[in-house]
């Protein structure tokens, strides 16, 4: 990289640290212009800057006020990390679309699908009641008391909870770090160390400074950059690669690669194959069709177990039921043009090693080799910053929901307020006072315990493999029982958790090494954790004592604000209109996110046979999910908007 690169590269920085404490310095704006320039003093400046927001509280700093464009935006520009698109280019320039099938285990997001159709309307409609006034939940922890009840169980649920989304942070910031760290490092030239902490500590500076205000706004911005670099890499590759018939690619094989060759049908072909032969690390997939209905499976627990972390914030940020579904459909269609990006890269990775006589050893290296050998001057360090940009959104998402965890969830209710039944008492702006500046300490330990775990890891995609199937399993089966399961208690869904969460990693640490056996690892990780995840879950259930299970009125109370479909014994009221709607809408939504995806990828391999039917495919979809899931939302918007005005107008003339 030349000097004009890494001067673009700070402009960025620069940019991007204005705009993430903007939200900082507006509230501040009255200080701001007092000590600037009515008393000039630059010293009483500082300090006000640095004291504790006497303007916010705990929800502005965790929740805030956005449109649903703004919070579609942020999480497009969140699931677009570079840790992710190195795996998963990797193995679509290894593997062709079976990659992208593989990615359904998570790269895909297809969990999408369902947070779009009732997931997302299911979380926003969580509210809790305190001193005769509704708030909204602000954590997934949170919600256990809106779920269970504010006894011991709903206690032991919420605590249990912030601990393993806390745990699942730390290791998603080590996943992420690694990644950005060996992208950043190896195109700058720096240690990926060095490189990792950079970019966390960046992130962390405004994420801490303004909240999620910060993080919403920057990632705005962030995703505008992403977007760039999707235009630009894919005319790159339109414009320099046409794919021979065959080809060879380079594949991981322990600590040393080996050669696949490929001819350009097969490694194109969107019809997944049974069976595969797969060479190297990549023999795990050779039972292709089980692999992908393996993934399916997992995927659909997920989906019907809804979001958790900085996927929940965002749908309990939204400022409607409505908008839910406004900012799923805008998140889906933004995340859709990260599928051209990765088979534009894995296409140049592969003409990369047609012009230089051998592949790219290192698949995970795709994107750093690519961008240094086909980008000039000037436009490389606008690239750099674009995925910079990537993993920055990420982190910064990452690091603000966790910290609500401690917070919201374990601070405050467990040590402030004990502190406080004690005879210490604190006014209501002291109060929040305490609780932002908890979330700003707990955002500091968060990014250091998740950059010190980084450091002794190196296989990004080994690690997402755990953190997708075994942890995200384990912690999977609780939140799955809990929406559809009205006998389900705070006992249960904490004895699951932690019988998931300790069976993961026990299962990575002990039980994967002991067994040495690649072809069976995936089912081993999903399989463990998941079986003694759902054991903790019926044996906690039914062993809680009478007194500490779940009062009827709060599950009675939780299934008419919800309106979830399952198994609700003496509450149901059967299968309403909307659930057959919804179910009907999730069946149509699945196929309908994969095509749009798959859609892409096939424009940037100039596969046009496969484009004709996936288009048509995804046109008949498309209908058919307006007419049972866009439209009755649209109307219901309508109404709403209507009953709006009228209030309004009647509150004006009386």
């Amino acid at each position: 990289m030349q000097p004009i690169d890494y001067l673009i590269i700070l402009v960025y920085l620069i940019v991007t640290l204005i705009i993430g404490f903007m939200p900082l310095l507006f509230r501040k704006r009255k200080d701001i212009s007092y000590f600037l320039f009515n008393k000039k003093d630059i010293p009483g400046l500082w300090r006000s800057l640095r004291r504790n927001d006497d303007q916010q509280s705990l929800e502005d700093y965790h929740l805030g006020n956005f449109p649903w464009w703004a919070l579609g935006a942020s999480g497009m520009a969140s699931n677009v990390d570079i840790a992710g698109t190195m795996v998963i280019a990797a193995l679509v320039y290894a593997l062709g679309t079976q990659g992208f099938f593989i990615e359904i285990r998570g790269g895909i997001v297809l969990i999408m699908a369902f947070l779009m159709i009732f997931m997302g309307k299911w979380t926003r409609r969580a509210v809790i009641t305190e001193n005769g006034k509704e708030r909204r939940v602000m954590t997934t922890a949170e919600w256990m008391i809106f779920r269970f009840g504010k006894g011991k169980g709903g206690d032991f649920a919420r605590l249990i909870s912030a601990v393993s989304n806390i745990v699942f942070a730390i290791g998603a910031m080590s996943y992420f770090s690694i990644g950005g760290g060996k992208f950043i490092g190896n195109l700058m030239g720096i240690d990926d160390r060095f490189a990792s902490i950079l970019l966390v500590v960046l992130a962390a500076v405004y994420t801490i400074a303004s909240g999620f205000s910060g993080v919403i706004w920057t990632d705005v911005f962030q995703g505008l950059l992403i977007l760039s670099a999707v235009i630009y890499i894919s005319w790159l590759s339109w414009t320099t690669v046409t794919l021979p018939e065959t080809f060879s690619v380079s594949i991981p094989d322990g600590d040393s690669f080996l050669i696949k060759d490929w001819n350009f049908a097969d490694w194109s072909n969107i019809y997944p194959p049974f069976t595969a032969d797969l060479p190297g690390n990549y023999a795990i997939f050779n039972l292709f069709g089980g692999v992908i209905l393996f993934y399916l499976l997992k995927t659909v627990i997920e989906g019907c177990s809804g979001a958790g972390g900085y996927m929940a914030q965002r749908y309990f940020a939204a400022r409607s039921e409505q908008d839910t579904a406004f900012l799923s459909l805008f998140w889906i269609v933004s995340m859709a043009f990260r599928w051209p990006l990765i088979a534009a890269f894995a296409m140049l990775g592969i003409h990369y090693g047609l012009t230089h006589s051998s592949p790219i050893t290192d698949p995970e290296l795709i994107l750093p080799i690519v961008i240094n050998t086909y980008v000039p001057t000037g436009l490389k360090g606008l690239l750099v910053a674009c995925f910079m940009a990537a993993a920055m959104s990420t982190f910064s998402s990452i690091i603000n929901a966790s910290a609500a965890y401690w917070t919201n969830d374990i601070y405050e209710p467990y040590m402030l307020k004990k502190h406080q039944n004690q005879g210490t008492q604190i006014d209501s702006e002291e109060h929040n006072k305490k609780l932002v500046f908890q979330s700003r300490l707990a955002s500091i330990l968060i990014v250091g315990v998740g950059l010190f775990f980084s450091f002794n890891l190196s296989n990004i995609n080994e690690i997402w493999g755990w953190l997708s199937l075994g942890l995200g399993v384990g912690l999977g089966i609780p939140l799955l029982l809990r929406w559809y399961w009205w006998e389900f208690n705070g006992y249960g869904f904490a004895w699951g958790t932690l019988g998931g969460m300790i069976a993961a990693i026990l299962t990575k640490a002990v039980i994967l090494p002991l067994t040495n056996n690649p072809q069976n690892q995936e089912y081993i990780l999903f399989f463990v954790p998941a079986i003694c995840s759902l054991l903790g879950c019926i044996i906690g259930t039914y062993a809680t004592p009478e007194a500490y299970k779940t009062d009827k009125k709060v599950v009675e109370n939780f299934y008419n604000t919800t309106k979830p479909f399952g198994f609700w014994g003496e509450f149901s009221k059967g299968l309403t209109r909307e659930h057959k709607f919804d179910i009907i809408s999730t069946f149509i939504a699945v196929p309908w996110q994969l095509s749009l995806f798959l859609l892409g990828m096939m424009i940037m391999m100039k596969n046009w046979d496969n484009v004709k039917i996936l288009g048509l495919g995804f046109f008949l979809l498309s209908i058919a999910l307006y007419f049972t899931w866009l439209s009755p939302i649209i109307k219901q918007s309508l109404r709403d908007n209507k009953k709006a005005k009228l209030k309004e107008m009647e509150e004006i003339s009386s």
